[in-house]
């Protein structure tokens, strides 16, 4: 197992979105997500999670003890198989709790998303349960968004019976004109110790957050955008200070409240320097 980071991390980041679906809502006609009370905009910690995971992918598909685990047409009781065959485990017999240890282990090692999301591997073929670190909050708009139903055609017909009646296809596409967001994380050493989460790991994070968009370019999510990443270091292993108290430190506000918000300039965001507790070192990413 990889030697863990020994301090605690809490981190905010923003981002936008400019004529996109951040994250569609299957239970709303794939709608932007957003509260119903307040109107505004929510992404869930999933969807920044699978950005994350698609990122370390693609720069790290080479890189031994980087797989991924939860990815597209992955059949999870293969790796947990794969796992049992490494470590000489019979199938066909209830693994015990020593074994489980030793599975979890394996799944640490070789799977990046494990060992930094944790994962409920308690399947038919068991691995376990890891408890990851590294944990995001639900995104949420600094103010209410504008969901736009935008009416889309296409010049070309499905199939030939279609081709008799008509000459092009209708459809309909959700966006959010504009839209910031921010999210928090929280980064725990203590857990990191279980799962050998380490500091090339905590750095592939810092570099997949910052990356994240740009390798996540479609017509459905338009324009997004990291705007910052606001990382809060701690001496302990256990922190220095309430999470929640970081992350008041910093502050988002529209500049003009009169006219609606088009652009990241629109905004302005402060952080308070000077309230910064002992024993935390700020850090200002992006």
């Amino acid at each position: 197992m990889r030697d863990s980071i020994k301090n605690r991390y809490d981190f905010v980041i923003l981002y936008d979105v400019e004529n996109g679906n951040p994250n569609g809502d299957p239970d709303a006609g794939n709608m932007p997500r957003i509260d119903a009370e307040t109107s505004r905009g929510i992404v869930t910690d999933v969807c920044i999670k699978r950005k994350v995971r698609n990122y370390v992918e693609l720069v790290k598909s080479e890189d031994t003890g980087f797989r991924i685990y939860i990815k597209e047409g992955s059949v999870l009781n293969q790796a947990h198989q794969s796992a049992y065959d490494h470590e000489h485990i019979d199938l066909k017999k209830k693994p015990t709790r020593e074994d489980i240890d030793i599975l979890r282990a394996f799944m640490c090692d070789n799977y990046y998303d494990v060992r930094t999301f944790g994962a409920v591997m308690s399947s038919e073929i068991s691995c376990g349960i890891v408890r990851g670190p590294a944990q995001f909050n639900f995104s949420r708009s600094v103010d209410p968004i504008f969901q736009q139903e935008v009416t889309i055609t296409r010049m070309a017909i499905t199939n030939e019976r279609d081709a008799e009646k008509k000459t092009n296809e209708m459809g309909r596409k959700f966006v959010v004109p504009y839209g910031l967001y921010r999210m928090e994380g929280y980064i725990s050493a203590a857990l990191a110790e279980k799962t050998g989460f380490s500091e090339e790991d905590i750095n592939l994070l810092w570099e997949a957050l910052e990356n994240m968009f740009e390798h996540d370019h479609s017509a459905a999510r338009g324009k997004m955008a990291l705007r910052k990443l606001i990382i809060f270091k701690h001496q302990s292993i256990y922190g220095n200070a309430p999470s929640h108290k970081l992350f008041d430190l910093l502050s988002v506000e529209r500049i003009n409240q009169q006219i609606p918000s088009r652009q990241y300039q629109d905004y302005k965001v402060t952080i308070d320097y000077t309230a910064i507790p002992d024993g935390v070192e700020l850090i200002e990413r992006v």
